[in-house]
C-alpha cells in the first residue's frame, strides 16, 4: 500500500499509529476476555494461570512491537484508550473471579484491578529493557505464583 493510499484513511501520521495502538489493545482485550470466560468457574488457581498464560502471550507475541506501542501510547494521547481498554480486562477478571469455585471476593473490581498491574508492571519492565535473561526466562511462573498468592490471600479477606 502506498504512503498516498493511507492517508485516504488517516489525516496524519499520529491518527495512524493511533490506529495501530488501538487494533494492538482491542487485541489484547479480546484475548484476556476470551482467557477469563475459559476459566469461569475454576479455582483461583487455574483463573491466575490462565489469565497470566494469555496476558503474556499476547503482548508478547512481538515484543518489538509491544516496545514500539508502549512509546506511542505515552507520546500520542494513547492515555486515554489504555484506560478504556483497562476498564474492558479489569471487567473481564472481576466476572471471572466473581465466579471462582473456591473463594469470594468482596470486591472483585479492586481485585481484578489489582491483578491486572501486577502483571502488567513486570511484562513493562521487560519491555523496556530493564529485565535480565532470568528475569524473562522465569518471568510466567513468578508472575503466576504471585497472582495465585495474591487471589488466594484476598479472598480470604473478603
Amino acid at each position: 500500500m502506498s504512503v498516498g493510499s493511507l492517508y485516504q484513511y488517516y489525516p496524519n501520521r499520529d491518527a495512524l499509529l493511533a490506529a495501530v495502538l488501538e487494533k494492538h489493545l482491542v487485541h489484547v482485550a479480546e484475548t484476556v476476555e476470551r482467557a477469563c470466560d475459559q476459566y469461569q468457574g475454576t479455582t483461583v488457581a487455574e483463573m491466575a494461570s490462565g489469565f497470566v498464560t494469555a496476558f503474556l502471550a499476547v503482548k508478547l507475541m512481538d515484543p518489538t512491537a509491544s516496545k514500539a506501542l508502549y512509546a506511542i501510547a505515552g507520546e500520542r494521547g494513547g492515555a486515554e484508550l489504555v484506560a478504556r481498554i483497562n476498564q474492558r480486562v479489569v471487567a473481564a477478571i472481576a466476572a471471572m473471579l466473581a465466579t471462582a469455585s473456591d473463594a469470594h471476593f468482596a470486591d472483585p473490581f479492586l481485585t481484578a484491578a489489582i491483578s491486572l498491574s501486577a502483571v502488567v508492571g513486570p511484562v513493562r519492565t521487560l519491555l523496556e529493557g530493564n529485565a535480565s535473561a532470568a528475569f524473562e526466562a522465569g518471568l510466567e511462573e513468578q508472575v503466576t505464583r504471585l497472582l495465585r498468592a495474591y487471589l488466594q490471600t484476598d479472598q480470604s479477606l473478603a
